[in-house]
């Protein structure tokens, strides 16, 4: 088994390099382990690095060192590939996949990451990309996109920069014109967001879909009809929390393993916080799956729907 390290220096608010290259060497050092660390010096090459060793046909455990872009970046790249497993060793400015499992923090412990176990998991596709956690189009798109840079402003980290991106992308406007097609209907109207959740967390803390279970093969959709401006605080935070059930007129929950999504002009698209542009997108559960590790005595458990766990408490 070979071990590769990919580290992105561009992720969080500064470079941690350094830092990883000796927590690498000491750990992998110390267990005799047929390893190598390489660093990203442009985007896109996380990718092409966690491609190349997949096309070797080896036996490889990836770690993507950086935050959710980085692991995004990887999980494209080892798309599909038997011979690869992906993680996280965390260490950006957003580590939002991860909280899924019931001790995040265990992803920046290499010594953890070593004990590992295996889940398979799946991913979405839109267009030619993959997103492994949430692919996001509108206002909502618009605001995880621009996060980083106010990730890097002092005092804007985690759900700060999120809510700094949100007024700053209120103010610009709130809704677009989308024909959308999903489970069997044809939707044409304004919407201020559309989230397809695969996993469950991304913006530094934002749960829409506390359900969402990224090895169902469905994908947990939200539509956002357009609101106004005095709405948007108060959405915001019941959506952030998981409470989409409280506003039915509002937003709609739909469970599909695809939808078409068609807009007046190119427009933003969110793919685990990395920014695409595309008047159209085709968003499926890929035919590709992931491998991903964890360390060995964590958990994760989708949350059960309000009405299922009421109904299994009784």
């Amino acid at each position: 088994m070979k071990h590769l390290f990919i580290i992105n220096p561009a992720a969080g608010s500064w470079d941690h390099t350094k830092q990883y290259t000796e927590a690498i060497q000491s750990a992998c050092g110390s267990r005799g382990l047929d390893y190598r660390i390489e660093v990203s010096k442009a985007a896109g090459e996380c990718r092409r690095l966690a491609r190349q060793a997949a096309e070797t046909g080896e036996d490889y455990k990836v770690y993507a060192c950086g935050g959710d872009g980085t692991l995004n970046e990887i999980a494209a790249g080892a798309a599909g590939f038997d011979n690869v497993a992906v993680t996280a060793y965390s260490g950006g400015s957003g580590n939002d996949f991860v909280r899924i499992f019931d001790d995040p923090a265990a992803f920046s412990d290499l010594e953890r990451l070593l004990d590992a176990r295996e889940v398979t998991l799946d991913l979405i596709r839109c267009n030619d990309d993959y997103a492994l956690n949430v692919c996001s189009v509108g206002l909502d798109a618009r605001i995880g996109t621009d996060v980083a840079r106010y990730k890097r402003l002092p005092l804007l980290q985690g759900f700060r920069a999120y809510a700094a991106s949100t007024v700053v992308n209120v103010v610009r406007g709130i809704a677009e014109h989308y024909i959308i097609e999903l489970c069997g209907e044809t939707i044409d109207a304004e919407q201020t967001m559309v989230c397809v959740c695969n996993g469950r967390f991304y913006g530094g803390g934002f749960n829409p879909v506390p359900e969402a279970d990224p090895t169902d093969g469905i994908l947990d959709v939200l539509l956002v009809k357009k609101v106004s401006r005095l709405q948007v605080p108060a959405i915001i935070g019941k959506y952030k929390n998981g409470q989409y059930r409280l506003y039915p007129d509002i937003i709609r929950h739909f469970r599909t393993d695809h939808l078409h999504i068609t807009c007046d002009k190119p427009t933003a698209i969110n793919l685990d916080g990395e920014l695409r542009t595309a008047a159209a997108m085709d968003i499926s559960v890929a035919t590709e799956k992931l491998r991903f590790f964890y360390p060995k005595e964590l958990s994760w458990k989708a949350e059960k729907p309000a009405a299922e766990a009421a109904a299994s408490a009784v």
